[in-house]
This record gives C-alpha cells, structure tokens and sequence, in this order.
C-alpha cells in the first residue's frame, strides 16, 4: 500500500469520500454490500502510510478483523498489526487492526497510546444498533480522541443525517456524510413457493398465498394452508447449476441445517475433472498448513469439497473455516451452505444468494427478517467486474411469513439505527476515577440522548445511578475515589462484579493453574439451549458452589438497587474440557467431553485466555501472574492459538 493509488476510476460516492478526506473531514459512508466501500478506507490507510501517520482499523468480529489483518499484510507487511484480546501480534503498528473492545477499553482506559494515531476506521458502523455489543461502538464514538478523524462505513441506514448531527454535536466538527443508493451489480429476485419459481412478487403472492382460510397464529395474520407443497432445496440448486447461476451462497438460520442441506446434495457434482483436481489439491495444501489433516471434521468435509460444496458455520474448527473461505474465493467451491456471519464484512460475493428462511432469532423470538439484514446478505449476491447483475432467491413458507412482512423485506426502507447504551460497570468505574459524581453529565453526549425523549432520557440517568449504587454498596467506590476492588473491577469488561468479588475475598489469589482455567473458562461460557452439563470433577464442583454463592451475593445487591437486567451467571459446562485440555488431552478427546460444537469450545478457550490476560493487567500479586502466564500456556496451544492460525 506504499505504491502509488490505483489507477481505476473511482465510483462518484467513492471519488466524493476521498476528496472530503484528502482535505481533514471526517466522513461517514453508507452504501450497499459489495458497493466498494472498503477502497476508501484503503486510500486512508494508504495516505496516513505516505505521512508517516498511524492509522486504526476496528471490525465488529474476529473473523473479519483476522482478515483485514491478512489483506494488509500483504501489501504492507512490516507495518501492520492486530489486537482482538486473544491474538496481539505487533500491537504498535502504524497500521493497527482491532476489535471495537480493545479500542474502547484503550479509549476509556490508556487514551495516551493512541496519540499517535490519527485516524479511526470503523468498519459496519451501524453496528451500534447491535443489541448485545452496540453500547461498545456507541461509547468508543463518545470517548475517542478528539485529535482522531473519523471514518464510518455503514451499510445503507436511512437515519445517517442523526449520526453525523449527534457526532458534530459531541465533538464540535463537521462530519461529512456520503450516501450511496445503488449497487454497482443489481439484483434480480426470485421466490420459490410451494415448489413453483416466481420472478415476480405479486405474482407469487397471488397464486401461492390463494386461500382464505385462516388459524390463529402469533401475529393474528398469517393465513392457514390446507395443502402446501414443499420447496424442495435440491431441485432449485439444480435449477441456478442449469442455468449457470453458480457459485452460489445458501444462507441458513441453524448451524445444523447447513451440514443437512449439504448432505442433501449427495447426488450433485458441480465440478468437472480438471476443477476436482484442482479443489483436492488446494483443500490438502491448505488442511497440511493448518495442522488439519487428522482432524475427524476435515475429513467429514472432503467428499462434499470435492464435488464442488462446503458448509461453514460458527460450530466448526475456526481453521477449518478459513479453509472453507480460501476455497471459496479460488471460485473452485460452487455452493456454501452458511451462517448469516458469512455476510457480515467478509469479501466473499457470490453470483446467486438462496435465503433457506425468511425468519430468525432475534434476542427473544423468531420474526421476520429485518430489511437491513435481509440486504446484507442478499448484497453478496454479483461479482463486481464479473457479473451484470447478481440472483437472489426466497425460499417462501406461506406458514412463516405473511404478504405484507415479506414485501416491507423486499421493497422496505432499511432500519434505522438505534442506540443500545448501557455503560458496563468497567466503564462506569473507568468514568468515576476521571470525573467522580460529574460523570451523570457524560450521559447527554450520548446518541441514546439525542435520539429517545425526556422522560427516557431520565429513565437512563436513573439507571447509570442504581449501578453506580450498586458499585458503592458492594466497595468498589468510597468517599469519592475508587477502592483497590474498584481499580481491580476498572479493567476486566462485562465480568468485573465476579471476579472482583473472588479478588476483594482474596479467593483468586488462592487459585491454581487449572482453578483459574476452569474459572475463566466458566465466567465466559454461555451455553446453547438444551446443552448438557457433563458431570464435574471434585475441583470443578468446589468452584461451582463457590462462585454460585458469589452469584447470589451479587444479584441480591443488583436488585435492591433496582436492575432488572443482572449480572451473568458462571456456567461450568466446559470445565471437564478445559482440564482435559491443560492435562494435555488431544482435541478429540476433549470433544467427549462437552455437549457443545468443536468451534463453540475453541471460542470460549480463546475468550478464557483473554479474560485471563485481562486480569493479568489488575494489580494483582505477582505470584497469581504467574500462574495465570502458566495457565495461558497450558491453554493457548494447538487449534486452540489464534495467533498461530493468523501466521499460517
């Protein structure tokens, strides 16, 4: 990225965003997936490297962070570098790589390291109106530093104008805004209702929604069909193959369904002799490089490999996935059946999208698809530069979805985007050590502030006080400053009541290697519904009760201070993997010993190891360092190092 900029013209949004940027606006993009947006942070990256300036990159997930980190390295290899908690691989690079976490941690906690930076990517910036982990962008928009210029990359949200107002309001500078409608690849849409193939919507609505009759059902308004015909998946793969719509993405709401459908395909080879050599050799090439030629799980996906289909979903092997996604993008793998994670930033288009559903979970039921997701991954379907347009095919259930749901999908205006402020207790305390009983003040900085009405705007306030009353009532605060518990809790994010309980009792500082492993391991796990919890050893069983007490302790003070939402629970269903694991047991045997996905227990080892290396960071003695640096290297090995997988 040293080298002159590209010599291709620049789409109008692209050439616009560039010049704002070439004269210090901070600017925010929205467009469509697959418009290009990533060419602008390219040229921010590419100028701040011409300058001699440094330069921030965040991404909503690991996966996506991993691969920009793999996209720069090779064009600026000596000047890039990744933080993700788990992975720290030359954490000072002028061109920085890192999960929105770690920067708001950095923001709130040690904003002097980032001085020398000057410019700040934040890549699907709508995610703020994510429900889990949107209060992290909204308090790192807050908090960044101010000598930092911004750069929003968004897909196309209708309410960009609020998110430009509130960050110029907040920071007291023009922000730039730049909207792109139109894809560069259009979309032609398809629906498959009751095994016929539609290319018209009404037309579909009106001959597969024909009948009057009507059940009761959770929206009141979803007619009952007395004969429904059931679309069958195999013939409309085989409908894009005759066709040459393929390579095609298949997107399915269940990790299991993508291996069924894959399955399904028995009778399909979508690759002719000279592809099929090829594919085999790239899948043993890269399975060698990633230490998985032994592994059961990429030995159960070869025979669909070579006929030209995969699957990838969170379940698998993190490795095993990044095979998935090479194979994909050689253009040898002709169908994926994957999770909507495959649409989320990852660069990997396709020519047809097939939505298997139209529903999914959201937080506390199914519904509808939100027009704004629907599009993210409809958005994969055409190749820039390779297709005239792209395929988008709707596998409809008359039983799911009702007429009118399905066309605000399709035809809808995106969602806007809303705030999910919820200042965590680590941002409370790192807040408190800066600006004492003043903090309340902070609150009307906040896009929660400048979108919701009074009365919410109080109902906030309120809230932001019964936990810091609750921090009061439990020690991390007295007479104004932070206790030793408090500066302790300060630094370990969204697990800070537990473990600066098992701190201030000076219960973590009794703890051994393994203890500590199945503490971390426990503290983080969130389990699946209807996972099973293995029987559990003697020291497994002692922590347990522990930490359970521990639990009721604070959930007691949680809710006399009136929170409704509480703090999480320990769940030990891994602690009979994770001692597996640090006794040294191979992976598969480990596998015996949980009800939960090969890729679900290499996940939370990592999120373990990060949790661990967090409290590494308190002031602990450095007696407990050491045996958490221990613990860390009985963990973070084989498919479980993540740093090892980035350097492959």
């Amino acid at each position: 990225m040293n080298s002159p900029a590209p010599s291709f013209v620049y789409d109008p949004f692209q050439q616009e965003a560039i010049d704002h940027i070439n004269q210090g606006y901070s600017v925010i993009v929205s467009a469509p997936t697959g418009a290009g947006k990533t060419v602008i942070a390219e040229h921010v990256i590419r100028e701040c490297l011409r300058k001699g300036e440094k330069v921030i990159y965040t991404a909503p997930i690991k996966a996506l962070s991993n691969q920009k980190f793999r996209d720069f390295q090779e064009t600026v290899p000596d000047q890039i570098g990744i933080l993700t908690g788990d992975v720290t691989i030359n954490g000072h690079a002028s061109v920085l790589i890192m999960t929105t976490e770690i920067f708001r941690n950095k923001v709130l906690e040690e904003a002097e390291s980032l001085k020398d930076y000057s410019w700040i990517i934040f890549d699907e910036i709508h995610y703020l109106d994510d429900e889990e982990r949107g209060s992290v962008w909204e308090e790192s928009l807050i908090f960044f530093p101010e000598h930092m210029k911004l750069l929003g990359l968004s897909a196309t949200i209708p309410n960009i104008d609020q998110l430009a107002k509130w960050l110029e309001k907040i920071h007291r500078r023009p922000i730039k805004i730049v909207q792109e409608d139109k894809r560069p690849v259009p979309l032609h849409f398809f629906y498959q209702c009751q095994s016929e193939l539609y290319e018209n919507l009404d037309r579909m609505i009106k001959h597969g929604f024909h009948t009057s009759e009507f059940r009761n059902h959770r929206s009141g308004r979803i007619p009952f069909y007395v004969h429904i015909k059931h679309n069958n998946s195999a013939s409309l793969i085989s409908y894009l193959y005759e066709e040459r719509l393929l390579p095609c993405i298949y997107f399915v709401f269940s990790r299991r369904r993508t291996e069924q459908l894959a399955e399904e395909m028995n009778d399909f080879n979508f690759l002719n002799l000279h592809e099929r050599e090829k594919i085999i050799a790239l899948y043993e090439e890269l399975c060698e490089r990633f230490d998985l030629t032994n592994e059961t799980s990429a030995y159960r996906l070869r025979p669909f490999i070579e006929r030209g289909i995969g699957y990838h979903h969170a379940g698998m092997l993190p490795t095993l996935k990044e095979v998935v996604e090479r194979l994909f993008t050689s253009r040898l793998l002709k169908v994926i059946f994957t999770t909507e994670t495959f649409a989320l930033g990852i660069n990997m288009p396709a020519r047809s999208v097939i939505f298997d559903d139209l529903r999914k979970f959201y937080g506390r039921g199914h519904a509808p698809l939100k027009t704004r997701d629907f599009y993210q991954m409809a958005g994969r379907a055409g190749r820039r530069g390779i297709d005239t347009e792209g395929f988008v095919f709707c596998r409809v259930n008359p039983h799911d979805i009702a007429p009118d749901e399905l066309e605000k999908m399709v035809y809808g205006k995106p969602e806007r985007v809303q705030s999910q402020f919820n200042a965590s207790y680590a941002t409370l305390l790192n807040l408190y050590e800066h600006h004492g009983e003043k903090l309340y003040e902070i609150y009307p900085r906040s896009f929660h502030h400048f979108l919701v009405k009074h009365f919410l705007q109080e109902r906030a306030v309120d809230l932001l006080r019964a936990k810091v009353n609750v921090l009061k009532e439990l020690g991390h605060i007295r007479q104004g400053a932070l206790t030793p518990k408090g500066v302790f809790a300060s630094k370990v994010y969204g697990y800070e009541l537990i473990l600066s309980e098992l701190y201030d009792q000076g219960i973590l500082e009794k703890l051994s290697e393994k203890e500590l492993g199945i503490l971390s391991v426990a503290i983080v796990y969130e389990p699946r519904k209807g996972t099973q919890k293995p029987q559990l050893s003697q020291t497994a069983d002692e922590l347990e009760s522990l930490t359970r007490k521990v639990k009721r302790f604070l959930h007691k003070a949680e809710r006399r201070g009136g929170l409704q939402v509480l703090s999480k629970r320990c769940y030990f269903h891994l602690a009979s993997a994770m001692e597996a694991w640090m006794r040294g047991e191979g992976f598969d045997e480990i596998l015996q010993c949980a009800d939960v996905d090969e890729g679900e227990i290499v996940r939370f080892f990592r999120m373990s190891i990060q949790i661990l290396r967090e409290i590494a960071d308190t002031p602990i003695s450095d007696e407990l360092k050491g045996r958490i640096f221990q613990a860390i290297a009985k963990i973070n090995h084989g498919v479980i190092d993540s740093e090892k997988q980035l350097r492959s």
